[in-house]
C-alpha cells in the first residue's frame, strides 16, 4: 500500500508514474476523499475549541456558585456532536484506506516503462542452448512417453490443469525441491520454514493479494480460509504486525510448498502439460530487509535462484521487467527465465521482486531504527525455483534419443546414484 502523505504531497507525479504502468489513479476520487476528511476535520477542531472555551466558562461560573446549566447542556450537545464527526472521520479514513488498497506500487526509477513483455529489458544470460541431433520433444511426449506423467488420471481424479507424476519421475520432482532447499540453506544462509497451506484474509491483503486478486484464489467459505497461491503469502506474514529489532535485520527465509491458483490458464494461454497448473510446488525465497540494503538485498536474492540453473547446467537469461508487465505489488521485478527446447524459447522460472514498503505497510511490519524509532522494513521474495518447471526443463535439456532423460549430476546423489530415467525396453 502506498503512503497516502506521498499521494498528497505530490497526486499527479504520482499518477503520471502509476500510468506508465497501465494504471489510472482516480486522482478526483482521491481529491473528494480528502476534501471530504480536511472538511470534517475543521469541523471536529472548530467543535472541540468551542467546547474547550465553554468548559473554560463554566469552571469561572462555578467558581462564582452562579448557574451553569445551560452551557453544561451545551457542551453535553457538543459532545454528541464530536461522536457524530468521529463516526464520519472513521468512515472516510475507511474510505480513503479502500481507495489505496487498490492502487498499485510505484515503480522504482530503474524499471524501464512499456506497456506488455514487449518492453522487458534483457540484463543477461547464461550457458547456451544445446543443440540436438534428433527433433526435441516438449516434456509431455518425454513424460508420457516414459510412462511416468499422466494427464488423463489426473482430470478424472480432479479435473483439467492438474497431473499425476510415477515412478521416477515423481522422486525426480522430489529431488529437485530437496536440492534446492539444501543449496540455499547450506550456501545462501536461508532459514528453511514449514509454513501453513491455509491462510486467513489479513494474511492475503498483507502481501497484496486481497482486494485485487480475491476472486483468483480457492477458498475454504466456511472457515475463511484460502489455499495459498505462494509461500510468499505465509512466510512473509511472518513479520505482520511486528516491531523488530534492527540486529534481527535482514532475515532470510526459504519455504518449499504446494500453491494453488485459481487462474491458472486464463485466456487460454499454456494449455499443454505442467508450464500453468492449478497446483504446483514451489521452493520460496523471502527476504525481510533493512530499507537501504533492499535493491542491493533484490541483486542477491537473483543469484540465489539464479544458483540453481547453474548447477543444473541449464541455459537461462534475466530479464528486467518494464512497467507495464510487473506485479500489482512489486517496485521491480526480475524475471528468470529458462531455456525449453521443446518449445524453442526461454520461459519463466522465477519471479524475483522488490516489494520496498508496500507490503510491509499493509502488515504493519516494522523495525526499529538507529534512533529506536519504529519504521516499515523492506521486503522481497523470489522463487528459487518453481519445481514443476524445473523439472520440465530438465526433461527437456536432458532428453536423449531414445526417449530417456539424463539426470543432471547434482542431482544423482538425491536419486540413489541413478544417473537417466530410462525408457521401457
Amino acid at each position: 500500500m502506498l503512503d497516502i502523505n506521498t499521494l498528497r504531497a505530490d497526486m499527479q507525479a504520482l499518477a503520471k508514474r502509476l500510468a506508465d504502468r497501465g494504471y489510472t489513479l482516480d486522482t478526483a476520487q482521491f481529491a473528494a476523499l480528502e476534501a471530504e476528511r480536511k472538511t470534517i476535520q475543521i469541523e471536529t477542531q472548530d467543535l472541540q475549541a468551542k467546547r474547550n472555551a465553554l468548559s473554560k466558562q463554566i469552571g469561572q461560573l462555578k467558581a462564582r456558585k452562579e448557574d451553569a446549566s445551560a452551557l453544561m447542556a451545551e457542551v453535553s450537545a457538543q459532545a454528541e456532536q464530536l461522536k457524530s464527526l468521529e463516526t464520519r472521520l472513521e468512515d472516510v479514513q475507511q474510505r480513503l484506506n479502500n481507495f489505496l488498497m487498490h492502487v498499485p506500487n510505484v515503480p522504482h526509477a530503474s524499471v524501464p516503462t512499456g506497456r506488455d513483455a514487449e518492453a522487458n529489458v534483457e540484463l543477461r544470460r547464461f550457458g547456451e542452448p544445446k543443440p540436438f541431433s534428433f527433433p526435441a520433444k516438449d516434456h509431455v511426449d518425454i513424460g508420457e512417453g516414459l510412462g511416468l506423467l499422466d494427464f488423463e488420471t489426473a482430470t478424472k481424479i480432479a479435473q483439467a490443469r492438474f497431473v499425476v507424476m510415477k515412478g521416477g519421475l515423481s522422486r525426480l520432482h522430489r529431488a529437485l525441491a530437496q536440492f534446492m532447499l539444501d543449496v540455499h540453506t547450506q550456501e545462501h544462509g536461508y532459514t528453511e520454514v514449514y509454513a501453513p497451506y491455509m491462510v486467513n484474509a489479513d494474511s492475503m491483503r498483507g502481501t497484496g493479494q486481497f482486494p485485487k486478486f480475491e476472486d483468483d484464489q480457492f477458498a475454504i467459505a466456511a472457515d475463511g480460509l484460502y489455499l495459498i497461491p505462494t509461500a510468499e503469502v505465509p512466510v512473509t506474514n511472518i513479520v505482520r504486525g511486528e516491531i523488530l529489532a534492527g540486529a534481527q535485520l535482514p532475515m532470510k527465509f526459504v519455504c518449499h510448498t504446494p500453491c494453488f491458483r485459481r487462474e491458472a490458464g486464463s485466456y487460454g494461454k499454456d494449455t499443454r502439460g505442467m508450464i500453468r497448473q492449478h497446483q504446483f510446488d514451489k521452493v520460496e525465497l523471502v527476504q525481510i530487509i533493512h530499507p537501504e540494503q533492499s535493491y542491493a538485498g533484490l541483486e542477491e536474492l537473483t543469484g540465489h535462484a539464479e544458483t540453481i540453473l547453474k548447477k543444473l547446467g541449464l541455459p537461462y537469461r534475466v530479464m528486467t521487467l518494464c512497467t507495464g508487465d510487473m506485479g500489482f505489488s512489486a517496485a521491480k521485478t526480475y524475471d528468470i527465465e529458462v531455456w525449453l527446447p521443446g518449445q524453442n524459447a526461454y520461459r519463466e522460472i522465477s519471479s524475483c521482486s522488490n516489494f520496498e514498503n508496500f507490503q510491509a505497510r499493509r502488515m504493519q511490519a516494522r523495525y526499529r531504527n538507529d534512533k529506536n524509532k519504529p519504521e516499515l522494513v523492506h521486503t522481497l521474495n523470489g522463487s528459487g525455483l518453481a519445481v514443476g518447471r524445473t523439472l520440465v526443463a530438465v526433461l527437456e535439456n536432458y532428453q536423449r534419443a531414445d526417449g530417456g532423460v539424463d539426470i543432471p549430476t547434482a542431482l544423482q546423489s538425491y536419486m540413489g546414484g541413478l544417473k537417466a530415467l530410462e525408457p521401457a525396453r
